[in-house]
Protein backbone atom coordinates (compact mmCIF):
# COMPACT_ATOMS: atom_id res chain seq x y z
CA UNK A 1 0.00 0.00 0.00
CA UNK A 2 1.33 3.43 -0.92
CA UNK A 3 1.85 6.21 1.61
CA UNK A 4 -0.95 8.25 0.02
CA UNK A 5 -3.28 5.27 0.37
CA UNK A 6 -2.45 5.07 4.07
CA UNK A 7 -3.25 8.76 4.51
CA UNK A 8 -6.57 8.32 2.71
CA UNK A 9 -7.45 5.30 4.85
CA UNK A 10 -6.56 7.27 7.93
CA UNK A 11 -8.91 10.05 6.83
CA UNK A 12 -11.75 7.55 6.32
CA UNK A 13 -11.13 6.00 9.72
CA UNK A 14 -11.22 9.42 11.38
CA UNK A 15 -14.42 10.37 9.58
CA UNK A 16 -16.11 7.18 10.76
CA UNK A 17 -14.98 7.92 14.33
CA UNK A 18 -16.48 11.42 14.00
CA UNK A 19 -19.73 9.79 12.91
CA UNK A 20 -19.61 7.77 16.13
CA UNK A 21 -19.08 10.95 18.17
CA UNK A 22 -22.02 12.64 16.42
CA UNK A 23 -24.23 9.60 17.03
CA UNK A 24 -23.39 9.64 20.72
CA UNK A 25 -23.93 13.39 21.03
CA UNK A 26 -27.32 13.10 19.36
CA UNK A 27 -28.25 10.25 21.73
CA UNK A 28 -28.03 11.69 25.27
CA UNK A 29 -30.58 9.21 26.60
CA UNK A 30 -31.68 5.64 25.72
CA UNK A 31 -34.81 7.12 24.13
CA UNK A 32 -32.79 9.33 21.79
CA UNK A 33 -30.48 6.45 20.89
CA UNK A 34 -33.44 4.25 19.93
CA UNK A 35 -35.05 7.11 18.00
CA UNK A 36 -31.86 7.81 16.06
CA UNK A 37 -31.31 4.11 15.35
CA UNK A 38 -34.91 3.82 14.14
CA UNK A 39 -34.44 6.73 11.76
CA UNK A 40 -31.31 5.17 10.25
CA UNK A 41 -33.01 1.79 9.90
CA UNK A 42 -36.01 3.28 8.11
CA UNK A 43 -33.76 5.21 5.73
CA UNK A 44 -32.16 1.87 4.85
CA UNK A 45 -35.39 0.04 4.08
CA UNK A 46 -36.29 -1.46 7.46
CA UNK A 47 -40.02 -1.67 8.14
CA UNK A 48 -41.45 -1.05 11.59
CA UNK A 49 -43.32 -3.90 13.28
CA UNK A 50 -45.74 -2.80 15.99
CA UNK A 51 -45.49 -5.15 18.99
CA UNK A 52 -49.28 -4.81 19.54
CA UNK A 53 -50.26 -6.23 16.14
CA UNK A 54 -49.69 -9.43 14.18
CA UNK A 55 -46.37 -9.59 12.36
CA UNK A 56 -46.38 -10.32 8.64
CA UNK A 57 -42.81 -10.91 7.52
CA UNK A 58 -41.17 -12.29 4.41
CA UNK A 59 -37.80 -13.84 3.62
CA UNK A 60 -35.34 -11.36 2.17
CA UNK A 61 -36.95 -8.39 3.96
CA UNK A 62 -35.80 -6.13 6.80
CA UNK A 63 -37.70 -5.16 9.95
CA UNK A 64 -37.37 -3.54 13.36
CA UNK A 65 -39.43 -3.15 16.51
CA UNK A 66 -39.09 -1.28 19.80
CA UNK A 67 -40.04 -1.72 23.45
CA UNK A 68 -40.97 1.29 25.61
CA UNK A 69 -38.93 3.47 23.22
CA UNK A 70 -35.69 2.48 24.95
CA UNK A 71 -35.05 -1.04 23.59
CA UNK A 72 -34.82 -1.87 19.90
CA UNK A 73 -34.44 -5.05 17.85
CA UNK A 74 -33.77 -5.05 14.10
CA UNK A 75 -33.39 -8.03 11.80
CA UNK A 76 -32.77 -8.90 8.16
CA UNK A 77 -34.03 -12.19 6.80
CA UNK A 78 -31.85 -14.13 4.40
CA UNK A 79 -33.27 -16.48 1.78
CA UNK A 80 -32.57 -19.42 4.13
CA UNK A 81 -33.59 -18.16 7.59
CA UNK A 82 -32.33 -21.20 9.50
CA UNK A 83 -30.30 -19.50 12.25
CA UNK A 84 -29.91 -16.23 14.14
CA UNK A 85 -26.70 -14.20 13.88
CA UNK A 86 -27.06 -11.94 16.91
CA UNK A 87 -25.20 -8.86 18.11
CA UNK A 88 -26.44 -7.46 21.42
CA UNK A 89 -25.50 -4.24 23.22
CA UNK A 90 -27.29 -1.78 25.52
CA UNK A 91 -28.74 1.71 25.24
CA UNK A 92 -28.15 3.12 28.71
CA UNK A 93 -25.09 4.63 30.42
CA UNK A 94 -24.26 5.64 34.02
CA UNK A 95 -25.69 9.04 34.90
CA UNK A 96 -27.98 10.82 37.36
CA UNK A 97 -31.78 10.70 37.17
CA UNK A 98 -33.99 13.62 38.22
CA UNK A 99 -36.39 12.75 41.04
CA UNK A 100 -40.17 13.43 40.78
CA UNK A 101 -40.02 16.12 43.50
CA UNK A 102 -36.95 17.66 42.03
CA UNK A 103 -36.47 21.22 43.25
CA UNK A 104 -34.23 21.99 46.24
CA UNK A 105 -33.83 25.62 47.32
CA UNK A 106 -30.81 26.33 49.52
CA UNK A 107 -28.61 29.37 50.10
CA UNK A 108 -30.21 31.38 47.29
CA UNK A 109 -29.68 28.57 44.77
CA UNK A 110 -32.19 26.37 42.97
CA UNK A 111 -30.79 22.83 42.72
CA UNK A 112 -32.10 19.64 41.17
CA UNK A 113 -32.75 16.63 43.38
CA UNK A 114 -31.15 13.63 41.66
CA UNK A 115 -30.45 9.96 42.26
CA UNK A 116 -27.65 7.80 40.91
CA UNK A 117 -28.32 5.70 37.81
CA UNK A 118 -25.82 2.87 37.36
CA UNK A 119 -22.24 3.31 38.49
CA UNK A 120 -20.86 6.70 37.41
CA UNK A 121 -17.49 7.97 38.66
CA UNK A 122 -18.83 10.84 40.72
CA UNK A 123 -15.95 13.30 40.62
CA UNK A 124 -15.85 13.31 36.81
CA UNK A 125 -19.28 14.96 36.80
CA UNK A 126 -18.11 17.96 38.80
CA UNK A 127 -17.37 21.39 37.29
CA UNK A 128 -18.67 20.41 33.85
CA UNK A 129 -21.47 21.98 31.81
CA UNK A 130 -24.47 19.63 32.05
CA UNK A 131 -27.93 19.49 30.57
CA UNK A 132 -31.10 17.39 30.63
CA UNK A 133 -32.50 14.74 28.27
CA UNK A 134 -35.19 12.08 28.29
CA UNK A 135 -38.93 12.35 27.74
CA UNK A 136 -42.09 13.79 29.26
CA UNK A 137 -45.64 12.40 29.22
CA UNK A 138 -48.45 14.85 28.53
CA UNK A 139 -52.05 14.76 29.75
CA UNK A 140 -53.05 12.75 26.66
CA UNK A 141 -50.45 10.11 27.62
CA UNK A 142 -48.28 11.02 24.66
CA UNK A 143 -44.50 10.86 25.01
CA UNK A 144 -42.31 13.77 23.93
CA UNK A 145 -38.58 13.33 23.48
CA UNK A 146 -36.63 16.11 25.15
CA UNK A 147 -33.04 17.25 24.78
CA UNK A 148 -32.21 20.67 26.15
CA UNK A 149 -29.44 21.78 23.83
CA UNK A 150 -27.76 24.28 26.11
CA UNK A 151 -25.76 23.90 29.33
CA UNK A 152 -28.17 24.69 32.16
CA UNK A 153 -26.62 22.79 35.08
CA UNK A 154 -23.34 22.39 36.95
CA UNK A 155 -22.19 20.52 40.06
CA UNK A 156 -19.42 22.66 41.60
CA UNK A 157 -16.54 21.21 43.58
CA UNK A 158 -15.84 22.35 47.12
CA UNK A 159 -12.73 24.53 47.11
CA UNK A 160 -9.53 22.95 48.38
CA UNK A 161 -9.31 25.56 51.18
CA UNK A 162 -12.32 23.94 52.86
CA UNK A 163 -11.14 20.39 52.20
CA UNK A 164 -7.35 20.33 52.37
CA UNK A 165 -7.22 16.54 52.14
CA UNK A 166 -9.34 16.19 49.00
CA UNK A 167 -6.35 15.02 46.94
CA UNK A 168 -5.81 12.24 49.47
CA UNK A 169 -9.24 10.89 48.64
CA UNK A 170 -12.80 12.02 49.27
CA UNK A 171 -15.98 9.93 49.50
CA UNK A 172 -18.73 11.77 47.66
CA UNK A 173 -22.23 11.46 49.10
CA UNK A 174 -24.81 10.78 46.40
CA UNK A 175 -27.48 12.90 48.10
CA UNK A 176 -25.45 15.78 49.48
CA UNK A 177 -22.66 16.29 46.94
CA UNK A 178 -24.19 15.49 43.55
CA UNK A 179 -27.15 17.84 43.16
CA UNK A 180 -26.57 20.28 40.28
CA UNK A 181 -27.20 24.02 40.45
CA UNK A 182 -29.93 25.20 38.09
CA UNK A 183 -30.45 28.91 38.89
CA UNK A 184 -30.39 31.71 41.45
CA UNK A 185 -33.47 32.47 43.49
CA UNK A 186 -34.99 35.91 42.94
CA UNK A 187 -38.27 37.62 43.81
CA UNK A 188 -39.79 37.08 40.36
CA UNK A 189 -38.83 33.43 40.17
CA UNK A 190 -41.30 30.64 40.90
CA UNK A 191 -38.80 28.13 42.28
CA UNK A 192 -41.11 25.13 42.57
CA UNK A 193 -41.96 25.01 38.85
CA UNK A 194 -38.71 26.39 37.50
CA UNK A 195 -37.64 23.23 35.66
CA UNK A 196 -41.20 22.43 34.53
CA UNK A 197 -41.42 25.87 32.93
CA UNK A 198 -38.21 25.12 31.02
CA UNK A 199 -39.57 21.75 29.86
CA UNK A 200 -42.91 23.23 28.81
CA UNK A 201 -41.20 25.99 26.82
CA UNK A 202 -38.89 23.50 25.07
CA UNK A 203 -41.85 21.38 23.96
CA UNK A 204 -44.31 24.24 23.31
CA UNK A 205 -46.65 22.90 25.97
CA UNK A 206 -48.32 24.38 29.00
CA UNK A 207 -46.94 23.43 32.39
CA UNK A 208 -50.36 21.93 33.19
CA UNK A 209 -49.93 19.57 30.21
CA UNK A 210 -47.00 17.74 31.80
CA UNK A 211 -48.14 14.70 33.77
CA UNK A 212 -44.73 13.12 34.42
CA UNK A 213 -41.20 12.78 33.09
CA UNK A 214 -38.16 10.54 32.93
CA UNK A 215 -35.13 12.80 32.69
CA UNK A 216 -31.39 12.33 33.08
CA UNK A 217 -28.34 14.54 33.25
CA UNK A 218 -25.92 14.45 30.32
CA UNK A 219 -22.60 16.10 29.56
CA UNK A 220 -23.27 19.05 27.29
CA UNK A 221 -19.87 19.20 25.62
CA UNK A 222 -19.44 17.02 22.56
CA UNK A 223 -16.77 14.35 22.30
CA UNK A 224 -13.73 14.79 20.08
CA UNK A 225 -10.80 13.08 18.45
CA UNK A 226 -7.68 13.98 20.40
CA UNK A 227 -3.96 13.28 20.19
CA UNK A 228 -1.31 14.51 17.76
CA UNK A 229 -2.72 12.24 15.05
CA UNK A 230 -6.29 12.19 16.38
CA UNK A 231 -5.69 8.63 17.44
CA UNK A 232 -7.96 8.77 20.52
CA UNK A 233 -11.73 9.05 20.86
CA UNK A 234 -12.66 11.09 23.93
CA UNK A 235 -16.39 11.02 24.54
CA UNK A 236 -19.16 10.57 27.02
CA UNK A 237 -21.26 7.37 26.90
CA UNK A 238 -18.86 5.25 24.85
CA UNK A 239 -20.16 2.51 27.14
CA UNK A 240 -22.23 1.29 25.43
CA UNK A 241 -23.36 3.64 22.63
CA UNK A 242 -20.12 2.77 20.80
CA UNK A 243 -21.07 -0.90 20.46
CA UNK A 244 -24.64 0.09 19.51
CA UNK A 245 -23.23 2.29 16.74
CA UNK A 246 -20.83 -0.40 15.51
CA UNK A 247 -23.59 -3.03 15.50
CA UNK A 248 -25.90 -0.73 13.56
CA UNK A 249 -23.18 0.08 11.02
CA UNK A 250 -22.51 -3.62 10.51
CA UNK A 251 -26.17 -4.53 10.14
CA UNK A 252 -26.63 -1.87 7.45
CA UNK A 253 -23.36 -2.70 5.65
CA UNK A 254 -23.45 -6.51 5.58
CA UNK A 255 -24.04 -8.32 2.30
CA UNK A 256 -24.98 -11.93 1.52
CA UNK A 257 -27.10 -12.51 4.60
CA UNK A 258 -26.83 -16.15 5.66
CA UNK A 259 -29.63 -16.84 8.10
CA UNK A 260 -31.28 -14.04 10.10
CA UNK A 261 -29.10 -11.10 11.11
CA UNK A 262 -30.30 -9.60 14.39
CA UNK A 263 -29.23 -6.48 16.28
CA UNK A 264 -30.76 -6.03 19.74
CA UNK A 265 -30.05 -3.04 21.96
CA UNK A 266 -31.40 -3.59 25.46
CA UNK A 267 -32.33 -1.06 28.10
CA UNK A 268 -31.29 -0.95 31.76
CA UNK A 269 -28.10 -3.01 31.55
CA UNK A 270 -26.34 -0.58 33.90
CA UNK A 271 -28.85 -1.33 36.67
CA UNK A 272 -29.14 -5.10 36.24
CA UNK A 273 -31.31 -5.64 33.12
CA UNK A 274 -34.35 -6.69 35.18
CA UNK A 275 -36.99 -4.66 33.34
CA UNK A 276 -39.50 -5.35 30.57
CA UNK A 277 -37.02 -4.35 27.87
CA UNK A 278 -33.92 -5.56 29.67
CA UNK A 279 -31.87 -8.60 28.72
CA UNK A 280 -33.06 -10.40 31.87
CA UNK A 281 -36.64 -10.57 30.62
CA UNK A 282 -38.72 -12.55 28.14
CA UNK A 283 -38.46 -9.73 25.58
CA UNK A 284 -35.76 -11.10 23.32
CA UNK A 285 -37.07 -14.65 23.33
CA UNK A 286 -40.45 -13.22 22.37
CA UNK A 287 -38.85 -11.42 19.41
CA UNK A 288 -37.24 -14.61 18.12
CA UNK A 289 -40.46 -16.58 18.59
CA UNK A 290 -42.46 -13.95 16.69
CA UNK A 291 -39.95 -14.03 13.83
CA UNK A 292 -40.38 -17.79 13.69
CA UNK A 293 -44.18 -17.53 13.76
CA UNK A 294 -44.13 -14.76 11.15
CA UNK A 295 -42.21 -17.05 8.84
CA UNK A 296 -44.89 -19.73 9.29
CA UNK A 297 -42.52 -22.13 11.03
CA UNK A 298 -43.37 -24.59 13.79
CA UNK A 299 -41.88 -24.30 17.28
CA UNK A 300 -39.56 -27.22 16.55
CA UNK A 301 -38.03 -25.04 13.84
CA UNK A 302 -37.36 -22.33 16.42
CA UNK A 303 -35.44 -24.74 18.62
CA UNK A 304 -33.40 -25.86 15.60
CA UNK A 305 -32.67 -22.24 14.70
CA UNK A 306 -31.51 -21.38 18.22
CA UNK A 307 -29.24 -24.40 18.39
CA UNK A 308 -27.67 -23.34 15.12
CA UNK A 309 -27.24 -19.72 16.25
CA UNK A 310 -24.48 -17.57 17.67
CA UNK A 311 -24.49 -14.32 19.64
CA UNK A 312 -21.98 -11.56 20.26
CA UNK A 313 -22.48 -9.69 23.54
CA UNK A 314 -20.86 -6.35 22.76
CA UNK A 315 -19.90 -4.28 25.79
CA UNK A 316 -16.71 -2.35 26.31
CA UNK A 317 -13.54 -3.85 27.77
CA UNK A 318 -10.85 -2.56 30.13
CA UNK A 319 -7.58 -1.53 28.49
CA UNK A 320 -4.48 -1.70 30.66
CA UNK A 321 -4.04 1.66 32.41
CA UNK A 322 -0.56 3.16 31.92
CA UNK A 323 -0.58 4.63 35.44
CA UNK A 324 -2.24 1.68 37.17
CA UNK A 325 -0.67 -1.45 35.70
CA UNK A 326 -0.94 -3.33 39.02
CA UNK A 327 -4.73 -3.37 38.65
CA UNK A 328 -4.48 -5.68 35.65
CA UNK A 329 -3.65 -9.32 35.06
CA UNK A 330 0.01 -9.71 34.13
CA UNK A 331 -0.67 -11.42 30.81
CA UNK A 332 -4.26 -10.83 29.72
CA UNK A 333 -4.17 -7.05 29.44
CA UNK A 334 -5.59 -5.47 26.26
CA UNK A 335 -4.31 -2.19 24.86
CA UNK A 336 -5.95 0.62 22.93
CA UNK A 337 -5.45 0.12 19.15
CA UNK A 338 -5.17 -3.67 19.61
CA UNK A 339 -8.57 -4.56 18.17
CA UNK A 340 -11.67 -6.19 19.68
CA UNK A 341 -11.24 -7.80 23.10
CA UNK A 342 -12.61 -11.24 24.01
CA UNK A 343 -13.55 -11.33 27.71
CA UNK A 344 -13.16 -14.47 29.83
CA UNK A 345 -14.27 -15.34 33.37
CA UNK A 346 -14.05 -18.64 35.26
CA UNK A 347 -17.08 -17.56 37.29
CA UNK A 348 -18.95 -16.89 34.02
CA UNK A 349 -19.32 -13.18 34.71
CA UNK A 350 -18.43 -13.25 31.03
CA UNK A 351 -19.95 -16.26 29.26
CA UNK A 352 -17.20 -16.79 26.68
CA UNK A 353 -16.26 -20.43 26.10
CA UNK A 354 -13.28 -21.76 24.21
CA UNK A 355 -15.62 -22.55 21.34
CA UNK A 356 -17.36 -19.14 21.22
CA UNK A 357 -13.96 -17.43 21.47
CA UNK A 358 -12.70 -19.54 18.57
CA UNK A 359 -15.69 -18.54 16.45
CA UNK A 360 -15.06 -14.85 17.11
CA UNK A 361 -11.34 -15.24 16.44
CA UNK A 362 -12.27 -16.79 13.08
CA UNK A 363 -14.52 -13.82 12.37
CA UNK A 364 -11.68 -11.39 13.12
CA UNK A 365 -9.30 -13.42 10.98
CA UNK A 366 -11.70 -13.27 8.03
CA UNK A 367 -12.13 -9.53 8.58
CA UNK A 368 -8.38 -8.93 8.78
CA UNK A 369 -8.73 -7.52 12.28
CA UNK A 370 -6.46 -8.13 15.31
CA UNK A 371 -8.06 -9.62 18.42
CA UNK A 372 -7.13 -9.46 22.13
CA UNK A 373 -7.98 -11.27 25.37
CA UNK A 374 -9.03 -9.94 28.76
CA UNK A 375 -9.27 -11.69 32.11
CA UNK A 376 -9.62 -9.85 35.40
CA UNK A 377 -6.77 -9.96 37.86
CA UNK A 378 -7.63 -12.87 40.15
CA UNK A 379 -8.19 -10.69 43.22
CA UNK A 380 -10.52 -8.29 41.37
CA UNK A 381 -14.25 -8.93 40.92
CA UNK A 382 -15.35 -8.14 37.39
CA UNK A 383 -18.59 -6.71 36.07
CA UNK A 384 -21.18 -8.61 34.08
CA UNK A 385 -22.96 -8.09 30.76
CA UNK A 386 -26.12 -9.06 28.90
CA UNK A 387 -24.45 -12.30 27.73
CA UNK A 388 -25.47 -14.40 30.73
CA UNK A 389 -29.14 -13.64 30.13
CA UNK A 390 -28.97 -14.46 26.40
CA UNK A 391 -27.15 -17.69 27.17
CA UNK A 392 -29.52 -18.70 29.97
CA UNK A 393 -32.80 -17.78 28.26
CA UNK A 394 -31.97 -19.06 24.78
CA UNK A 395 -29.25 -21.67 25.17
CA UNK A 396 -27.25 -19.93 22.43
CA UNK A 397 -23.46 -19.89 22.28
CA UNK A 398 -22.28 -16.38 23.25
CA UNK A 399 -18.95 -14.59 23.13
CA UNK A 400 -18.41 -11.64 25.46
CA UNK A 401 -16.36 -8.94 23.76
CA UNK A 402 -15.93 -5.22 23.37
CA UNK A 403 -13.58 -2.49 22.26
CA UNK A 404 -10.96 -1.50 24.84
CA UNK A 405 -11.29 1.80 26.67
CA UNK A 406 -9.82 3.69 29.60
CA UNK A 407 -11.85 5.49 32.29
CA UNK A 408 -14.92 3.26 31.97
CA UNK A 409 -17.96 4.89 33.62
CA UNK A 410 -16.28 8.29 33.72
CA UNK A 411 -18.31 11.12 32.23
CA UNK A 412 -15.56 11.19 29.57
CA UNK A 413 -14.23 7.79 28.43
CA UNK A 414 -11.25 7.16 26.14
CA UNK A 415 -10.93 4.76 23.22
CA UNK A 416 -8.79 4.40 20.10
CA UNK A 417 -9.88 5.72 16.72
CA UNK A 418 -8.63 2.64 14.86
CA UNK A 419 -10.55 0.30 17.18
CA UNK A 420 -13.81 1.76 15.87
CA UNK A 421 -12.80 0.62 12.40
CA UNK A 422 -11.71 -2.80 13.64
CA UNK A 423 -14.97 -3.40 15.51
CA UNK A 424 -17.22 -2.41 12.62
CA UNK A 425 -15.21 -4.67 10.27
CA UNK A 426 -15.48 -7.62 12.66
CA UNK A 427 -19.23 -7.16 13.18
CA UNK A 428 -19.83 -6.80 9.44
CA UNK A 429 -17.87 -9.97 8.75
CA UNK A 430 -19.87 -11.82 11.40
CA UNK A 431 -23.16 -10.84 9.76
CA UNK A 432 -22.06 -12.01 6.32
CA UNK A 433 -19.89 -15.03 7.19
CA UNK A 434 -21.10 -18.49 6.20
CA UNK A 435 -21.13 -21.65 8.35
CA UNK A 436 -19.26 -20.31 11.36
CA UNK A 437 -20.89 -22.76 13.76
CA UNK A 438 -20.88 -26.52 13.50
CA UNK A 439 -21.93 -27.89 16.92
Amino acid sequence: MKENDLQELSKDIKEKAKELINFIYDSPSPYHLVSNASTRLEKNGYKYLCPKTNWKIESGQKYYTTKDEQTIAAFELGQEPNKFNIIGAHTDSPTFKIKPKHIIVEQNYIKLNTEVYGGPIFNTWLDRPLSVAGYIVDKNLKRHLLKIEKPILIIPNLCIHFNRDINKGYEYNAQDDMNPILAFVNEKLESENYLLNILAKELSLGIEDILDFELFLYEYEKGSLIGVNEEFISSTRLDDAWMAFAGLEALLNANNVNGINVLVLFSHEEIGSQTAGGANSTYFREILERINIGLGHEKEELFKKMNNSFAISADLAHAVHPNQEKKHDKENRPILTGGPVIKYSAAQKYTTTAYSAAVFKKVCELAGVPVQKFVNKSDVIGGSTIAAFISRELGIQVVDMGSAILAMHSIRELGATIDNEYTIKAFTEFYQAVNLTSY
